[in-house]
């Protein structure tokens, strides 16, 4: 018999509030998906550029039990994120929007210790420290900033370099002919002193 079907499901709440005390202690499985608006997660808040009708990611995790090679049950986190997001674009420096699409799996471990002794050998799956409540929001919110690119940037046809920064053609200014040398700002300055 599957030890998944012995263990009961929980369907997660969609309410942020109750993503803030899950309890991953308990012998069950759970199970759910919603959508979280940016101004939900502070430090994602943080980060945006602005926020636009449809800003936001929508999540779905579930968990089940898996037999492990010490001969304990441990629980695996399923974890999904799709959304957007607007960041300043590094090359024009206006809004941009950053589309992301990850998944991600946990194991969840009842200490830190635990996660420290974690087997790093494969690496789709990553040590989590259970609790009967653990923050699920903080960890969405997390992924998601691990998700979002160093440098985010349009796409090379829906942007043109801002006059201040270099272009691909290494192009000092917009100006055609001769290249002004920055520098001269700084010499005319100590001409005027």
């Amino acid at each position: 018999m599957n030890r998944n079907q012995i263990s009961p499901q929980v369907k997660l709440s969609t309410d942020p509030s109750a993503l803030r005390r899950v309890d991953f202690c308990a012998p069950v499985t759970y199970k759910g998906a919603g959508f979280l608006e940016i101004l939900t997660m502070p430090r994602l808040l943080d980060e945006a550029s602005s926020i636009v009708a449809g800003d936001g990611f929508n999540w779905n995790i579930s968990t089940h039990f898996v037999d492990s090679a010490v001969a304990q049950r441990s629980q695996v986190l399923k974890l999904g994120l799709k959304g957007r997001i607007h960041l300043i674009c590094q090359r024009c420096l206006q809004d941009c929007a950053v589309n992301l699409l990850e998944t991600r799996q946990f194991v969840l471990v009842a200490s830190e210790e635990e996660a420290d002794a974690f087997s790093m050998e494969d690496d789709q799956q990553e040590p989590l420290v259970a609790s009967q409540h653990f923050d699920l929001l903080e960890l969405l919110e997390d992924e998601i900033l691990l998700s979002l690119p160093l440098i985010p940037i349009h796409t090379d046809s829906a942007c043109k370099a801002h006059a201040s920064s270099f272009g691909d053609s290494g192009e000092e200014s917009s100006k055609p002919g001769k290249q002004e040398n920055p520098f001269n700002i700084l010499k005319n300055m100590k001409k005027n002193s």
